[in-house]
């Protein structure tokens, strides 16, 4: 059974940082493509960060320069360092773990950006 168990959320004021982790089990971990993504109230679901199963990052601009995405294969698990934190980063954030389009989803971390 594929789990993905996020952690490392909470609420942080602006210009604060967190530290998101998410461990995987069930799955070959270093196969995996891995992402983080967000979900704002009444918006859609968005790309925060990836990570390919070689080690190649990417990230919107909204994020760039103040997010971090990287992983470690023999813990399985992929973390999320988030700094300069600002209001509009509140949300759930979601680790996603994809290989040749199948794909799993954590149950989120809420991340809270008080100004």
């Amino acid at each position: 059974q594929v789990q993905l168990v996020e952690s490392g959320g909470g609420l942080v004021q602006a210009g604060g940082s967190l530290r998101l982790s998410c461990a995987a089990s069930g799955i070959i971990f270093s196969f995996y493509a891995m992402g983080w993504y967000r979900q704002a109230p009444g918006k859609q679901r968005e790309l925060v960060a990836a990570i390919s199963s070689g080690g190649r990052t990417n990230y919107p601009d909204s994020v760039k320069g103040r997010f971090t995405i990287s992983r470690d294969n023999a813990k399985s698990t992929v973390y999320l360092q988030m700094n300069s934190l600002k209001p509009e980063d509140t949300g759930v954030y979601y680790c996603n773990a994809n290989f040749n389009n199948y794909e799993h989803w954590g149950q989120g971390t809420q991340v809270t950006v008080s100004s």
